[in-house]
């Protein structure tokens, strides 16, 4: 029989000039097995990064494998069987465990010395629910022990908060523990990429919770420390509580899903919408002035969400949103409604508005009064202002300051809107036919 290494060895070479990685399991361990066993039987684990279809391209007479120790797949050849595992895939784990050095096949064989020879990593497929107790118990807890089970994967750190927003349920406390204990290297060992899709996942009616689970963990600090610092800045709401610009924060993100749900990149919007104000603070007379916070903020939401990965067509839609997310919160007139609604995503910054009234318990009158210019939008221009002023009605139709101008203002411009008049001349003659029929 041909030496079981150096044919190993020969398929780990084949399969790299692949393009592929393999390695063999803990070599010293399954040597001394193969030294001390029956020369019959002989079996070679081996980890790779080759899933089954493409494994079987290479080698077309592998086989699935049968067994339940997570193996992918087998290989029989010159009366060796080379056993196939899943390599180590994972970004988040810690640099200690990512080669395998152990299979359930030799930890079985191998005894009391297999224990001293290996970590805790044991190549087995991904699924994002295994390294989680079972959810009907109430609560988002590591399996077996927390630390542990984090070593394996960090990004497990993310998802455990993931899980919490979405389902709604409270972190076990070991766990809640052991995710600030590594608080430093779920950042360090995790990719953002992967960071940001766990993120992704958060449905916009719960990234409030996730950010505030972000922030109390401390993963924030590191990860976003612009909006973690909004907790620095007090203000007085409108019913004169005083309050956080990040508990603002968190309240405008909660409330902002309530009339657009499932808008995620909205509800982000809403995280960044005070970031502006840390870098235009100013005391003045005791009253915190932000000028410019929102153009500012802008281009700070930029900075982040580039570090964060995002794509820039999504980066630009919540730089926009965040740019101008305070222009409906000013009582605007027809030009400025006009001006608002020729903005990109105004629905959205609608919603912006509406949802910082309702954090901060504002007032609905600035916002009530554009609703109801939006309505007018639609009607031309020149039709919302009369073609004569009041000091011209006067001079034409004779009159002296009175109620009478104003009614007679107020008639040209109905008459403007149903058409009836639509010059000047015409509207000259509409104010001193209705000037003569009143006297």
């Amino acid at each position: 029989m041909p030496d079981p290494f150096k044919s190993a060895i020969g398929l780990c070479n084949t399969i790299a000039r692949n393009g592929y990685e393999a390695y063999i399991i803990n070599a010293r361990m399954q040597q001394r097995h193969l030294a001390s066993g029956n020369g019959d039987n002989v079996e070679i684990a081996l980890a790779s990064d080759l899933a089954f279809d493409e494994l079987i391209k290479i080698f077309p007479h592998a086989l699935p494998a049968k067994s339940n120790d997570h193996a992918v797949a087998v290989v029989d050849q010159e009366g060796i069987r080379f056993r196939f595992y899943p390599a180590d895939f994972v970004e988040g784990s810690h640099p200690e465990i990512t080669v395998a050095r152990v299979t359930r096949g030799l930890l079985d064989k191998g005894g009391p010395e297999a224990i001293s020879l290996t970590c805790q990593y044991l190549p087995r497929p991904a699924d994002q629910h295994e390294d989680f107790e079972d959810l009907r118990d109430g609560e988002i807890a590591f399996r077996g022990i927390p630390d542990e089970t984090l070593r394996r994967n960090y990004l497990l750190g993310i998802r455990a908060m993931r899980f919490a927003a979405n389902y709604q349920l409270p972190i076990e406390a070991n766990s809640w523990i052991s995710i600030i204990r590594n608080r430093r290297r779920i950042l360090d060992y995790t990719p953002i990429n992967e960071i940001m899709d766990e993120w992704r996942q958060v449905e916009a009616e719960n990234l409030h919770y996730f950010v505030e689970l972000l922030d109390a963990s401390m993963v924030l600090h590191s990860l976003v420390p612009e909006v973690a610092a909004l907790k620095k800045l007090t203000r007085k709401s409108e019913d004169n509580e005083l309050a956080t610009e990040f508990e603002l924060t968190l309240e405008i993100m909660r409330r902002y899903p309530e009339e657009l749900p499932y808008d995620w990149y909205g509800t982000m919007a809403c995280m960044f919408h005070a970031v502006g104000k840390l870098y235009t603070a100013e005391l003045f007379e005791g009253e915190w002035m932000f000028h410019q916070y929102p153009r500012v903020g802008s281009k700070i939401a930029r900075k982040i969400l580039r570090s964060l990965g995002m794509d820039p067509q999504d980066t630009d839609l919540i730089c926009h949103l965040v740019r101008y997310h305070d222009r409906f919160t000013y009582m605007l007139n027809d030009k400025g409604i006009r001006r608002f609604r020729a903005l990109d995503e105004y629905p959205r910054l609608i919603e912006i508005a509406r949802a910082m009234i309702k954090a901060s318990g504002g007032n609905y009158a600035a916002f009530n009064h554009n609703m109801k210019l939006l309505d007018r939008a639609d009607i031309p221009e020149e039709m919302l202002e009369p073609l004569l002023n009041g000091n011209e009605i006067m001079d034409f139709a004779g009159l002296k300051p009175g109620p009478m101008v104003g009614r007679l203002r107020d008639a040209l411009l109905q008459a403007q809107i149903a058409g009836d008049v639509t010059n000047v001349p015409e509207a000259v003659a509409f104010v001193q036919q209705r000037a003569g029929s009143s006297e």
